[in-house]
């Protein structure tokens, strides 16, 4: 299983390129998944020694104050043969086979990212070392933790730093290499405070002691290496850093290791243990665990990858497409988005999606109620009729029957419903008004491009008034053909009455006695009543006709019309989506295509177990 520490790597590498390491976001992020080493301690704790100790290279920055001051992930490669080389991650094609030079990069790099003040930056720097002096293994040297600030850092150094520490360590998935000085008082120990906050019963910290060859005379660290000072899960590690006179004359890395192994051995209070003592060990060690960790966390990292793969893929849907770059794409853009919304407001009013329904309460409710509310009784009453058919006698009185009279009953009668008819058209137009706010708030792409959608809910309430006028127009001619020709056989079918006939022997005012004028009164309003009844009917038809079937047939027709004049640049403008919407588009298009490949490289690997 040597490839699983490999593929974490290239993991982890891949998830810094996207900014995705660790930090707070929107989705969970592979790197928090990942498992991982990190190096805690405080400052002159020797963790920059131990680091070296176990590359067997002088790598890292040296000096007082904080030298740390970004997580550096340190990837080491074991190679059978060759010359030993690093590269880092953000200069890939770059091979530096000078370790002095890896030393100023990384100072470089830290600067780059700070801006050369002495803040501190959570962004990693990824150094890979490939070398046949190591074991496959991946590190995460933290900044060191801090009491005090030095001149030029904030009074918030030593929380920010113990933040970003805790950042790593709290994960469930991180090992925790705590590296104390065996010559202070582990009570005292950063390392042992920060890791024992996260892990308190030391089940994922794998102490380490340093400077044991700098302790007072007469004492040593053997109760602490045994565990009985502090117990851990795992045995802790001595070793035995070069000291600062070695570093000055660049003492050999590799004698070094033989130096540490031979202070061990020939100790008398540490004999016993040499065997699980030194850097070298400490390199095995962790390389053994993380491999065993990494391989029992595959199951869980499988499920996350597939779980977020489906997330990502959801969130990306609904963003909707990336917008093209030329005209013609554009338009078809457009055109598609517009007919995404049409295809939305035909589902309401053909009751897919709910509200056509309101349409139809219009016309079976709110019509009969307004035309029972003329009360057209009322408006022929004795003296009404009287009136009417007085003044259409003029000068002369009717001979026979009052017809103009009749005439002047009915046209007055139903002139009055014009009002219910232009109300029911009015009902419409709103309810058609609501359906398409409604349709455009569920029209997913149209939340895209704000000024598409103000666009498309102008032209549909524009195509909307036309048709509401052309509605109103085409309702009240029904209204007024019935004013205009009565229907003579209604009047043919009449009951005839011998006296109101015109009997010569009664005189000409005996014909507006209260008998004969509630006679024609009834006979106005029984005919008024059929024609309501008949409008009833027609003017439904004549509104869904002009209103409904028309905003189904071509509501945005006179819109698309204009589309097709449009230039590239005006059809840019209705596309003017939310730049962090584009932005975040493209970073989760980045990150759905990490985790698939992450998810072909770890079932392979889960395969070949």
């Amino acid at each position: 299983m040597e490839n699983l520490i490999q593929l974490v790597n290239r993991l982890q590498r891949a998830c810094t390129a996207l900014g995705d390491h660790g930090e707070e976001s929107a989705l969970p992020t592979l790197w928090d998944a990942l498992p991982s080493i990190a190096v805690v301690g405080g400052q002159s704790s020797g963790k920059s020694s131990v680091l070296e100790s176990v590359v067997g290279k002088d790598f890292l920055p040296r000096g007082s104050g904080i030298v740390t001051r970004r997580p550096l992930v340190l990837q080491l490669h074991r190679i059978d043969e060759g010359r030993e080389y690093a590269e880092f991650g953000h200069l890939p094609r770059k091979r530096f086979t000078d370790f002095a030079a890896v030393r100023k990069e990384i100072a470089d790099e830290t600067d780059r990212e700070t801006g050369r003040s002495k803040q501190i930056s959570s962004v990693p720097i990824y150094l890979s070392i490939y070398s046949p002096n190591v074991v496959n293994l991946t590190l995460i040297d933290l900044p060191g933790l801090t009491k005090v600030a030095v001149e030029g850092q904030s009074d918030s150094i030593v929380a920010d730093i113990e933040n970003m520490v805790h950042s790593y360590i709290e994960k469930p998935n991180c090992i925790i290499l705590a590296v104390s000085p065996a010559n202070q008082d582990l009570a005292t120990s950063d390392a042992i405070k920060v890791s024992r906050e996260v892990d308190p019963k030391g089940e994922r910290t794998f102490g380490v002691l340093t400077k044991i060859d700098l302790m007072d005379k007469g004492t040593d660290a053997v109760d602490i290496l045994e565990g009985r000072a502090y117990k851990l899960q795992f045995p802790w590690i001595g070793v035995v850093n070069r000291s600062q006179a070695d570093i000055n004359k660049n003492v050999d890395m590799i004698a070094a290791r033989h130096r540490e192994k031979e202070y061990f051995a020939s100790t008398p209070e540490y004999r016993h243990l040499a065997n699980r003592m030194g850097s070298e060990h400490l390199g095995k060690v962790m390389s053994k665990h993380l491999e065993a960790v990494i391989k029992s966390r595959i199951p869980g990292l499988q499920s996350l990858i597939n779980k977020t793969i489906i997330e990502l893929e959801n969130e990306l849907s609904r963003l909707g497409k990336p917008i093209a770059t030329d005209a013609g794409g554009k338009l078809y853009m457009v055109m598609e988005v517009c007919r995404t919304f049409d295809g939305i407001f035909k589902e309401h009013l053909d009751g897919v999606r709910p509200g056509g329904d309101k349409i139809y309460n219009v016309f079976d409710n709110q019509l009969p109620a307004a035309l029972k509310r003329l009360q057209f009784d009322k408006q022929l009453s004795m003296d009404n009729v009287r009136k009417l058919i007085t003044e259409a006698d003029g000068y002369q009185p009717h001979l026979i029957a009052p017809e103009q009279g009749y005439r002047r009953l009915i046209e007055s009668s139903l002139i009055s419903i014009k009002g219910p008819a232009e109300a029911a058209v009015d009902a419409v137009h709103a309810i058609l008004k609501d359906l398409v706010h409604k349709s455009i708030s569920e029209t997913t792409e149209l939340k895209q491009y704000p000024s598409l959608r103000v666009e498309v809910n102008a032209a549909s309430v524009e195509s909307l008034e036309r048709m509401r006028d052309e509605s109103k127009k085409a309702t009240l001619q029904l209204v007024e053909m019935e004013c205009s020709y009565l229907t003579v056989d209604f009047f043919r079918k009449l009951p005839q009455d011998i006296e109101k006939g015109g009997n010569p022997t009664h005189s000409i005012f005996d014909r507006y006695n209260d008998s004969y004028l509630r006679r024609i009164g009834s006979n106005v309003l029984s005919y008024v009543n059929m024609v309501c009844a008949s409008l009833r009917n027609s003017i439904p038809k004549s509104v869904v006709y002009c209103q409904v079937r028309e905003a189904k047939r071509s509501l945005l027709d006179h819109f698309f019309t204009d589309l097709g004049k449009k230039e590239g640049k005006q059809l840019g403008t209705l596309l003017d989506e939310d730049p962090a919407v584009m932005q975040r588009r493209v970073n989760l298009a980045k990150r759905l295509e990490l985790y698939r490949s992450a998810q072909a490289e770890i079932d392979s690997v889960a395969w070949s177990k």
